[in-house]
């Protein structure tokens, strides 16, 4: 008898094991979510799914993928300051007890995030390249009188740049309207970098401002760092752009390396390029001022309670 009660118990006990190691299966489960992001709070961020807002929790062992291809066979790995307000992704990964999604892996389209870092640029991109086709449309209209056996071809090649205009034009609305629905953030601290003519290196002057923000940053819930680069209207505007875009990235390298600020928390830099002009540029002194990285410790008006 006391064999055939033994049996009966481990029977019990070894089913109820195989329960727990299925439930703990299931748990684990991954899961999957597409939509676009809305918020950036410390290490977690938002995305507006088809069925509302999920949180997801990024880490050191996520990774961030920028697909390509019409089965996203080619993959580039790309930093978490990739991924801004605005940027249309694809997350996968695992809930959590707080029913937040722990990312496993976070893809995105690269052209998707050209438009979101514009957007974030306060779109000078876009408003530099129609400002230099409305300057081309000029000069050929000026052709036309001049040289009458042009006038056809130069007609055709003006509709062609108007219609690049009013496309981006329209990409820019929508995209726009998207990005104005994001949540606002409030400021709680900011600072300046300013620049010689045509360097990107930051002055170690500027190295003390730049970690008291960072110590401050750590006293702050849900903090995030945005860093925008800007440059004076001094050489062409390709130049400029690349020149501001290694501004800002330069200052982000000295609050990870030397704040101690994780990737996690830190929005892409934004390169502004010519655009926001602080002083005027036909003198030396306000061109320097214009020179600038504008560093902002920001927190979601969510966290705040305001």
């Amino acid at each position: 008898m006391n064999r055939v009660r033994f049996g009966i118990v481990l029977q019990v006990v070894m089913s109820s094991v195989v329960a727990l190691l299925l439930c703990g299966t299931a748990a684990a489960q991954s899961a999957q979510v597409q939509g676009v992001i809305n918020g950036r709070r410390g290490n977690t961020m938002t995305v507006q799914s088809s069925s509302g807002n999920v949180t997801v929790v990024l880490n050191s062992n996520t990774q961030v993928e920028d697909v390509q291809g019409v089965f996203h066979a080619k993959k580039k790995q790309m930093g978490v300051t990739a991924l801004v307000p605005g940027l249309s992704v694809k997350v996968k990964g695992s809930y959590d007890a707080q029913n937040q999604l722990v990312a496993d892996t976070v893809e995105f389209n690269g052209k998707a995030l050209q438009t979101a870092t514009d957007i974030q640029a306060g779109m000078a991109p876009v408003q530099q390249e129609a400002q230099q086709q409305q300057q081309q449309i000029a000069q050929q209209q000026a052709q036309i009188a001049q040289q009458q056996a042009q006038i056809q071809a130069t007609e055709a090649e003006q509709a062609k740049h108007q219609q690049e205009i009013e496309q981006e034009k329209a990409a820019v609305a929508a995209v726009n309207k998207r990005f104005g629905e994001l949540g606002e953030y409030n400021i709680w601290d900011e600072t300046e970098v300013l620049f010689a003519n045509g360097q990107v290196k930051v002055d170690p002057q500027y190295v003390p401002k730049l970690l008291a923000l960072c110590q401050k940053a750590k006293t702050v819930k849900g903090y995030v760092i945005q860093v925008q680069g800007y440059a004076s209207k001094v050489g062409s505007a390709a130049l400029n752009q690349k020149l501001s875009q290694e501004r800002a990235q330069n200052v982000i390298d000295i609050i990870e390396q030397k704040g101690g600020i994780p990737l996690t928390n830190v929005l892409a830099p934004g390169a502004m390029g010519t655009s926001q002009q602080v002083a005027p540029d036909n003198t030396t002194e306000g061109q320097a001022e214009n020179r600038r990285v504008v560093v902002r410790l920001l927190q979601d008006k969510g966290i705040a309670g305001t």
